[in-house]
């Protein structure tokens, strides 16, 4: 755990943070702060903070990664009618509210029926996905194809064996709980409370919800040490008395990684062939926390769960999906050189290869790597969902977070009678959150309230 309130946590973090976004740090100035941050100095690393906000970014820097909602959007390939590269049968137009083809609106012309099944499919895929790699969370992938070969379950198909003692140097507190035959009911995870949050939201606030009404349902029904990373420094900061649109960027180096695609999948959910809308839902919460990638991995996710809904298959929903990435971000060379390794015939080791090399300087919650597993995931998975689940979670980094998209995707494609009984059942329809009022809850009734927000 990053401690937000310790400068030999964040300082470091920020260093890493401009590194990895093109910014050129002198090395007086990266070995004064990893000197400092050793030696446990915060008053020095604290005096250390503003010459690292004063750096530059490199003058050679390619990418174009805008943060205005407005900004982003006209650099979307999917918002200006632009179609997604590399993408085949057409384009991801927005002529009629930003739908992919075939859809007329936020579940307009699709059937009711069939929308209650694929709902309740990525609801409850969300969850397996999340419980399958919560076990193996922050190992690596060498460690984790160890383990699975120790517990002769790799390819991983279905929860993860529990190994006492273990084969690798790791011990995960949620082993005795999210583990093959100890699961009963889904645990309480963090990916699974900030999609009951936004039902919440949507619920009270309306589709038109904003930032404000984010942070207020944050401070209201999230307990603190419940958040991580950037939503903790964000907690922090509007508990301080900073305004909603300062609290995500003060003091925060953790505003590229993954907290906020996390949050992304209700609004796909609630917005079904509308890539758009749930794009527009998704910048109002992730604006509250995150920058640049941080911000467009939510927006990709909602998107790519939103067009699941109205995809031929994975491969499909992946390629459209990238219509709503900024062009020109790093998020979008990512995403588009996964798709190009799969396109090419490269197995899943060498995209896997290719993964671990291009972001080793990244933190393994960072947005841009999780995007690849999970965009590789659903790729060479080939919609078949226990492969594509344990694809996920062998590519390790946060693999409870980039299973669980994984999962809703695959669930708001195919519907809840193509999930695999071995992984359904023993979520016993139930969920632990710490969401206020909410634990417990049945995620049936969860996926029931999701589509009454869904426009008939």
């Amino acid at each position: 755990m990053h401690d937000v309130m310790d400068p030999c946590d964040t300082v470091p973090d920020e260093l890493d943070q401009l590194l990895t976004s093109g910014y050129d740090v002198p090395p007086p100035l990266r070995d004064a702060v990893r000197s400092a941050a050793a030696a446990g100095d915060r008053a020095g690393l604290l005096a250390l903070l503003p010459d690292l906000g004063r750096v530059p970014r490199r003058a050679d820097w390619p990418y174009r990664e805008p943060e205005e909602l407005d900004d982003i959007l006209a650099a979307m390939p999917g918002a200006t009618g632009a179609g997604a590269p590399g993408a085949s049968g057409g384009n991801a137009s927005v002529a009629s509210g930003g739908n992919v083809p075939g859809a007329t609106g936020a579940g307009r012309g699709l059937d009711r029926g069939r929308l209650r099944s694929r709902i309740h499919g990525a609801w409850l895929a969300r969850s397996a996905g999340c419980c399958l790699g919560k076990p193996v969370e922050g190992m690596t992938t060498a460690d984790i194809r160890a383990y699975l070969r120790a517990a002769d379950a790799w390819p991983l198909t279905d929860y993860v064996p529990l190994l006492d003692p273990t084969p690798v140097p790791w011990q995960n507190p949620w082993w005795t709980v999210a583990t093959r035959g100890r699961v009963h009911g889904m645990p309480r995870d963090d990916d699974m409370d900030y999609t009951i949050l936004a039902l919440h939201l949507v619920e009270t606030r309306g589709r038109a919800f904003t930032r404000d009404d984010v942070a207020d349902a944050w401070l209201t029904l999230l307990p603190f040490l419940q958040v991580c990373t950037a939503e903790r420094v964000t907690y922090r900061n509007l508990v301080s008395g900073l305004p909603v649109a300062q609290a995500g960027t003060r003091d925060n180096p953790y505003r590229e990684w993954i907290g906020a695609l996390i949050r992304a999948d209700l609004f796909g959910y609630v917005n079904p062939g509308d890539p758009l809308g749930a794009v527009r839902m998704a910048y109002a919460d992730a604006s509250l926390s995150h920058t640049a990638n941080g911000v467009y991995g939510e927006l990709w996710a909602a998107a790519l769960i939103a067009g699941a809904f109205v995809a031929d298959d994975t491969r499909d929903a992946v390629l459209r999906s990238r219509a709503w990435v900024p062009a020109g971000s790093r998020l979008d060379a990512a995403l588009g050189e996964t798709i190009r390794l799969h396109a090419s015939g490269a197995t899943w080791d060498e995209a896997m290869a290719w993964l671990d090399a291009a972001f080793a300087d990244h933190s393994w919650v960072h947005t841009l790597g999780n995007v690849v597993a999970i965009a590789a995931g659903l790729l060479w998975g080939e919609d078949d969902v226990a492969r594509s689940l344990g694809l996920t979670v062998q590519a390790g980094l946060d693999t409870d977070s980039s299973a669980a998209t994984v999962g809703s995707v695959l669930g708001a494609l195919h519907g809840v009678e193509a999930l695999p009984a071995h992984l359904v059942d023993p979520l016993e329809d139930r969920i632990s959150s710490a969401v206020h009022g909410y634990d417990g809850s049945r995620i049936s009734d969860l996926a029931e309230r999701t589509l009454a927000l869904v426009p008939e």
